[in-house]
């Protein structure tokens, strides 16, 4: 006899039935929010943008680990910036589990460049893949949950409101990331689809501290928490924005930063 489906983690609302959507899951938050997804219940596709690079090969892995330990995922491929691109990859979801309950947006760049020093080209490639993309995936998700609802969460940054230095394109594209959300929850809540954001703090990833030790040793010093995050902090955030748990919450921006947003600058 075959054996039963895995048992959803018990620390996570019960999203068994459910189909979601990742963007950018070959990056390690990406990853990480489709992990917890997986854990609990939820069918995922898992989506990185094409090729043969690391971001594909982590998607991939992902993807083996989830059905490995007997869950439901596929990756798809595409471009998160053209329309068409995005309304395809939703449609994989639709053609391989039946519908489309969960989306969540995370494909990204983050470069660093001081403004003066930032030309027209390095402004668009970031503001048109951040805010251009999390555009164009409300769009096609929308699109495919008209008639069943659905929940879309666009992974911001505590940069949306608090800038750092050599990063004035990425937090105004995470800026126009949080008001997208909030202005897709005005017009779609009545086809009961639910727009949120999630801002991040500092999330791990390998070799940052050895990277940055300097910014890594001041985040642990002034985090209430004295953490940085974890890939699988930001996944149960936007787990719990997708659950029935947040069934009347839409137009919200959840910051999941360790508490680092509310320590004074002075």
């Amino acid at each position: 006899m075959p054996s039963p489906p895995p048992r959803p983690d018990p620390a996570l609302p019960d999203l068994t039935g459910t189909v979601a959507l990742v963007t950018g899951a070959g990056g390690g938050i990406g990853a990480g929010i489709a992990r917890r997804f997986a854990a609990a219940g939820a069918a995922v596709v898992v989506h990185h943008r094409g090729g043969s690079g690391a971001s594909a090969r982590t998607a991939h892995r992902v993807a083996a680990e989830i059905v490995e330990h007997g869950g439901r995922a596929v990756t798809a491929e595409g471009d998160v910036t053209d329309l068409d691109a995005c309304a395809a990859v939703t449609g994989v979801a639709v053609e391989t589990f039946g519908r489309l309950d969960a989306v969540v947006a995370c494909a990204g760049v983050q470069p660093v460049s001081p403004l003066d020093e930032l030309d027209r080209a390095g402004w668009d490639e970031v503001v048109g893949t951040n805010a251009g993309g999390s555009f164009a995936t409300v769009r096609a998700a929308a699109e495919a949950m008209r008639t069943r609802g659905g929940s879309i969460t666009l992974v911001a940054s505590i940069e949306g409101s608090r800038p750092a230095r050599g990063h004035a394109h990425y937090a105004a594209s995470k800026a126009a990331t949080i008001m997208l959300a909030k202005g897709a929850a005005l017009e779609h809540g009545r086809a009961g689809i639910r727009v949120n954001s999630v801002s991040p703090g500092l999330v791990d990833r390998p070799g940052l501290e050895s990277a940055w030790p300097d910014g890594v040793a001041s985040w642990r010093r002034s985090a209430p928490l004295g953490r940085m995050g974890e890939p699988g902090d930001i996944g149960d955030a936007c787990v719990f924005l997708a659950s029935p748990m947040a069934r009347w919450i839409t137009g919200h921006d959840l910051v999941v930063d360790g508490g680092m947003s509310v320590v004074p600058g002075w």
